[in-house]
């Protein structure tokens, strides 16, 4: 089979089917490699630097290595199993079903004005502390995860699986997981977890600005602001901490007309977060709605990117 229905097979299987609760998941299986590997590493190792580059050397060979290995062992059985574990290996790796899913959990309950199950809710997709924010500040969080995540969890894999097959896919993911594991500036992570920062920092470079670029065009066909977008993803996107959240965040914030940002709690200390984008209008359900319309085809416009790039067009 060749490597576009591949791809077109994972993205299909993502749409239909979102995260297999109940089956075996490569990602769970690279959070309990990590879990296993930093407990001796941090007890035994004085050096935490050195422990957490060993942490992120060990998760990423073993990954690599458990990713060739059952592609490998398919593809001496038969191609179609090939076939099949490729498709299944690539379609873990891939969000946009439960990007969707779990937001629209949070706006469900808005809906309903049950804003401490919206917050239970939304406490489940961010890193802040969920139990004060009123709706808009709920709405606002809930778009920002959206926003960054379609470059964490749809273009950014989509971007890897096209560059080389579930392996490089696969490593993407054991990255992003060591940097939401371990990858906190807290006194119990600073040191362990700088590799894996690093590292996440890097491999999202090329996925997050292009992410923008995409969101920025898939704004002119759903009718939002695309010359907005692009302008405000120039101005703003820097701002952040991260060097890549910025990109999507901020391209989305100008194509909603919205602003992004401003105070929020982690861990217990309020920080204030640099605004992104202007406060034409105030975040709402309807916003939602459109950030969800960008996401969806934002990923469709990377997937085709992806199809052209394996079919040699790029």
């Amino acid at each position: 089979m060749k490597p576009e229905w591949l791809i077109l097979s994972a993205f299909g299987l993502d749409l239909l089917l979102g995260d297999p609760r109940r089956l075996p998941h490569p990602v769970v299986f690279i959070g309990t490699l990590i879990t296993r590997l930093e407990i001796p590493l941090a007890g035994l190792m004085r050096n935490r630097r050195l422990a957490g580059v060993l942490l992120t050397l060990g998760t990423l060979t073993i990954t690599g290595v458990v990713a060739w290995g059952a592609l490998a062992l398919a593809a001496e059985i038969h191609p179609w199993l090939y076939a099949a574990v490729w498709v299944w290996l690539g379609y873990t790796t891939l969000a946009l079903r439960s990007l969707h899913r779990e937001s629209r959990e949070v706006v469900k309950w808005v809906e309903a004005g049950d804003l401490a199950e919206a917050r239970r809710a939304l406490s489940l997709i961010v890193g802040r502390d969920t139990s004060q924010l009123d709706e808009e500040a709920i709405l606002r969080a809930c778009l920002e995860t959206v926003a960054e995540n379609t470059s964490d969890g749809v273009v950014a894999p989509l971007f890897y699986l096209s560059l080389g097959g579930p392996v490089a896919a696969l490593l993407y993911k054991a990255a992003s997981t060591l940097d939401s594991m371990v990858g906190y500036r807290n006194d119990r992570y600073r040191e362990l977890g700088w590799a894996s920062a690093k590292l996440d920092d890097l491999l999202n470079l090329i996925p997050a600005r292009l992410t923008g670029m995409l969101m920025v065009l898939a704004a002119f066909p759903l009718g939002l602001n695309p010359w907005e977008a692009l302008k405000i993803m120039l101005r703003d996107a820097r701002k952040t901490s991260s060097p890549n959240a910025g990109f999507p965040e901020a391209a989305a914030a100008g194509a909603l007309g919205v602003q992004f940002g401003g105070p929020a709690v982690y861990f217990g200390e309020r920080v204030e977060k640099p605004t992104l984008g202007d406060a034409d209008r105030p975040v709402t359900r309807r916003s939602y709605r459109q950030m969800v319309g960008l996401l969806y085809l934002t990923a469709l416009l990377a997937l085709g990117l992806g199809l052209l790039l394996v079919g040699g067009w790029l």
